[in-house]
């Protein structure tokens, strides 16, 4: 006897919507599992065995054959051994249940038949959706991201009798649910650094307050201790807060990475702070079965990295096409994923190795080959990529001790959100939503210079010796200054701080 089963894989961070065929037929016991199945799930043979015998149930000892179709897309990892195991029960004539085609069952099976959690619930449970499925079978787990998923009934189950008992209807179990409104103002204020904590560093700040309102990206340079880290530790407070379609987007990320534990929704813009160490298959994503990287993992937030030079120049160069395209394309025989990598970076660095060059404190000691060695690591495609160059100059004990707090995160976050609200409105019938993702061709309508602005752009154009990408930088830059201004128009005053954050193309 046939039966089909509804199930879910993944596609880069994507669900896709998987048929498991069983078919028992005479023959000498066997179990024959097609479809492009990877290792966990050629294993589920042994898991579904144990599984059914240990529940009480009776395991076929015929022809088994299981199809995972469609047959051409390579699934992987544990997700289908309930449907499996459910499907054998069907087609052995002990399991039947009413509209089977409307259900989607994800779960792994321990031999006991406990059903455990598996990564990527929610992306799963949203293809459901878009295939008009209605019901969704997920382990308990799994049952806080499963239920963001508005529109579809989601049950979670501890067990394997459970789900059989359910699906014979001598089980009640009601549709689990979240607030999804309390969830995304859960925390959203709570940050471990405020702006008001850092005394003194305002052009810093200043410079940060510009990448948060147009998601520019910054290179912060300074001696060891003037605050470069905490400056950046404190960035995230003063981001807009995450909308519902940018909190979903960045859980799938999160989900099919299994990064969510007992989260059911991702309330807060990422901050991801790599080490030093780090490989270029880690930071951009891959693997023989491609997975996130950290610029996927900090879609829509923040990518943090310090000490900047530290890190294999192979490392940072594979980050120039996510900083320009803001996705990741990994090619693979199998299929193509492309993940979304639409982050801010923010970098740190000491201006020598010994970190005391521009430090009136301190004499460095460093060699005029060896700050240049030093300074060379970073090289000059990825140092046009960054926007904004602030010096971090260090603090003295008088400004620790005496100058009064700063602005507070929330003053700056008011300006911020100001900012992108305009430019919101400004682009909302275009595929963008900050000035960070212009296109030259946008910026011919919406970064118009004046005379005055013209002649002063093309003085500095020829001074800096500029290459395009970095003009255009400087023009978004003053767009983004000119937004916080409240203004429509870029003056020269905009256009003269802009050029200010972009004068340090070399440290030296």
């Amino acid at each position: 006897m046939l039966s089909q089963i509804k199930s879910s894989g993944l596609l880069g961070v994507n669900g896709v919507i998987v048929t498991v065929e069983i078919d028992i037929s005479r023959g000498l016991p066997s179990y024959s599992l097609v479809g492009l199945p990877d290792t966990g799930i050629k294993e589920s043979k042994d898991r579904v065995f144990s599984a059914v015998k240990n529940n009480g149930f009776k395991y076929p000892m015929e022809r088994i054959t299981i199809n995972l179709a469609p047959a051409d897309l390579k699934k992987e990892g544990p997700a289908f051994d309930l449907a499996i195991a459910l499907g054998i029960l069907s087609a052995s004539d002990q399991l039947t249940w009413d509209h089977p085609e409307n259900y989607l069952v994800i779960g792994e099976l321990s031999l006991s038949g406990e059903i455990r959690s598996v990564n990527g619930v929610l992306p799963m449970v949203l293809a459901a959706k878009e295939a008009g499925i209605s019901n969704v079978l997920v382990p308990f787990v799994n049952r806080h991201e499963a239920a963001v998923v508005q529109d579809v009934n989601v049950y979670p189950l501890t067990d394997f009798h459970e789900a059989v008992s359910f699906l014979k209807n001598e089980l009640i179990i009601e549709p689990f649910t979240v607030d999804l409104t309390a969830l995304l103002t859960t925390e959203n204020s709570c940050h471990s650094i405020d702006f008001s904590d850092i005394r003194g560093q305002d052009l810093a700040k200043r410079g940060l307050e510009i990448a948060a309102a147009g998601a520019h990206n910054v290179l912060m340079s300074g001696p060891p201790g003037s605050g470069k880290t905490m400056l950046a530790k404190g960035f995230p407070s003063i981001l807009p807060d995450l909308t519902l379609d940018e909190a979903l987007e960045i859980t799938k990320i999160h989900s099919i990475s299994g990064l969510l534990k007992n989260h059911s929704i991702i309330s807060k813009r990422p901050f991801r702070s790599p080490h030093h160490t780090i490989s270029k298959v880690s930071l951009v994503g891959g693997g023989r079965i491609p997975k996130p990287g950290e610029v996927s993992l900090a879609h829509l937030g923040v990518l943090f990295l310090d000490e900047l030079p530290e890190f294999q120049k192979s490392a940072l160069e594979v980050l120039r096409q996510p900083i320009e395209d803001q996705e990741v394309t990994i090619s693979r025989i199998n299929a193509s994923l492309t993940f979304p990598a639409s982050f801010t970076l923010i970098t740190s660095m000491n201006p020598c190795p010994c970190g005391y060059l521009t430090d009136p404190a301190h004499e460095c000691i460093c060699t005029p080959q060896q700050i240049k060695n030093y300074q060379g690591k970073i090289s000059g495609p990825l140092m046009d990529r960054l926007d904004i160059f602030v010096e971090i100059p260090s603090t003295s004990y008088d400004e620790l001790q005496t100058k009064p707090k700063g602005e507070t995160s929330l003053a700056i976050k008011r300006r911020v959100d100001a900012a992108r609200d305009r430019q919101n409105q400004r682009y909302q019938d275009l595929d963008i939503f900050y000035n960070a993702q212009l296109t030259p061709k946008l910026m011919e309508t919406f970064c118009h210079l004046g005379p005055a602005e013209e002649t002063l752009m093309e003085k500095v154009y020829t001074k800096m010796k500029l290459s395009a990408r970095g003009y255009h930088r400087i023009l978004k830059l003053a767009r983004t200054i000119a937004d916080l201004d409240g203004s429509e128009t870029i003056e020269i005053s905009h256009l003269s701080e802009a050029i200010q954050y972009r004068g340090m193309t070399r440290l030296s």
